[in-house]
């Protein structure tokens, strides 16, 4: 199985607002960089975005150790809490409708296919690879404003 390193980060101008998201695949020496923006939305949502392109780029089951910023999106499967929403019929434990329940069954039906690892790091403190999506992340955001 092969092993890749994925980097991600999202980005909200405004919260909400325009937002983007970016994905930096390494295998190996081979680097790809995928991004993307959305109209109106939120941090969190460009956060799961950013996890959920990355891991559709690969076209066959891989080791992936997925290195995210946010701990939103990190604490869902190490603390266990995306098991229990849906065991819980995408409810929290305090019987609440969860939040961005469209992404995290996309996220939970890519994560099914490959192994994942994860790991924290924090936020602009000049890690190369997070300072790289995060870029990429706001150049989406900032041409979707553009755009509007």
């Amino acid at each position: 199985m092969k092993k890749v390193t994925l980097f991600t980060d999202g980005a909200c101008l405004d919260n909400p607002g325009p937002g983007g998201w970016a994905a930096l695949l390494r295998y190996g020496p081979h680097e790809k960089l995928v991004s993307g923006g959305v109209d109106e939305t939120t941090n969190n949502r460009m956060e799961l975005m950013a996890v959920i392109e990355g891991l559709k780029i690969l076209n066959e089951p891989c080791e992936v150790e997925v290195v995210v910023d946010s701990r939103y999106v990190m604490d869902a499967f190490d603390k266990n809490w995306l098991r229990n929403w849906k065991a819980n019929g995408w409810k929290t434990a305090a019987k609440k409708e969860v939040k961005n329940q469209d992404l995290w069954e996309l996220l939970d039906e890519q994560s099914q296919t490959h192994r994942l690892r994860w790991k924290w790091v924090r936020g602009h403190t000049g890690h190369e690879e997070n300072e790289k999506v995060d870029a990429a992340a706001r150049e989406a955001a900032e041409a979707v404003r553009r755009r509007s």
